[in-house]
């Protein structure tokens, strides 16, 4: 994060807990075991240590410290956007959704901790420890031979060279993480809240939502049904929501299920279950829906060749 600043651009990386090498470097990251952010001192290791970031209880790791202190300027480096509002709520995003897991990762905090899914009866349907960043990096740690033999100079370059690695890779995702967020999850918000002011000229209870473009709009459109009062008869949550495949005028449309907020593939309401797996033709007559495309097997998603069909589509699932 940090050499995406003028600054640190072609700051050279010193991997040291040596004190008299640290008191000679301009930014100190991760050791020296103190938090100054007037001396660029970024430790998180000190017992007294207990900083979050603002709003959250996580606590903070060197990343969530570098991204508290530099985040705001990082992100109007890479994206060139202005002091203002959406500077906040994008600088805000990014560590809810990127930053603050590697905080609690390195801290020892787990999304749920596992006694609750003990109680609750809970087990994993799978292992997904391989499958995240936090075990991708620990691939680029270097393992010296099992013979015991005292680590030397050689060991040590291997060490750093993979520690670099794994900073590109991390920042990679970093980066790709901002500039799409602040290509299209930003820019997403006043469409998404605009289809929402209108959905009730689709359905008078407000079930579906049309969006006229594909766009990231789960989170949009979570937000909304909480900041907005809800009209007497209207539902409190959409259902469904339709947008075009492509921005060709002939294009199909898509029907998409939403999911419960922070509930994965669980959805608000499935398609139909008699509609799952079926395609063309045939799920013209399940439906009574002509210009029928497919029905995903598990119901999350499914297409029409029109926009009035996907929004008879969505009419009927909704009264299923």
């Amino acid at each position: 994060m940090l050499r995406l600043l003028p600054t640190y651009t072609t700051s050279p990386l010193v991997r040291t807990r040596d004190p008299a090498i640290l008191s000679t470097c301009h930014t100190v990251v991760d050791v020296g075991a103190e938090y100054d952010a007037s001396r660029n001192r970024y430790d998180h290791h000190q017992r007294e240590f207990t900083t979050t970031f603002p709003g959250h209880s996580t606590k903070l790791s060197s990343a969530g410290l570098v991204y508290m202190h530099f985040g705001k300027d990082i992100i109007q480096t890479v994206t060139g956007l202005a002091t203002g509002p959406d500077l906040d709520i994008l600088y805000e995003k990014i560590y809810t959704d990127f930053i603050e897991a590697f905080d609690a990762n390195d801290n020892g905090v787990n999304a749920i901790a596992p006694k609750d899914l003990t109680s609750a009866g809970i087990t994993k349907k799978f292992e997904d420890r391989g499958f995240s960043i936090a075990s991708v990096v620990s691939r680029f740690n270097y393992a010296p031979s099992a013979t015991g033999a005292p680590r030397d100079k050689a060991d040590q370059a291997e060490e750093d060279a993979r520690f670099l690695k794994a900073s590109l890779f991390v920042g990679e995702q970093f980066l790709l993480e901002l500039t799409d967020r602040a290509a299209a999850w930003l820019p997403a918000r006043k469409i998404v809240a605009e289809a929402y002011s209108k959905r009730l000229e689709d359905d008078p209870q407000g079930r579906i939502l049309v969006l006229h473009d594909g766009m990231p709009w789960a989170d949009h459109l979570y937000g909304l049904e909480k900041e907005a009062p809800i009209p007497a008869g209207v539902a409190p949550q959409v259902l469904y929501v339709l947008f075009p495949e492509s921005t060709e005028a002939d294009s199909k449309w898509r029907i998409r299920a939403v999911s419960k907020e922070n509930g994965g593939f669980e959805n608000r309401k499935d398609l139909p279950d008699p509609w799952k797996g079926v395609r063309d033709e045939a799920l013209d007559q399940v439906t009574g829906v002509p210009g029928c495309v497919f029905v995903h097997a598990a119901g999350f998603i499914g297409g029409n060749k029109t926009f009035q069909g996907a929004l008879e589509m969505a009419k009927k699932a909704c009264d299923y």
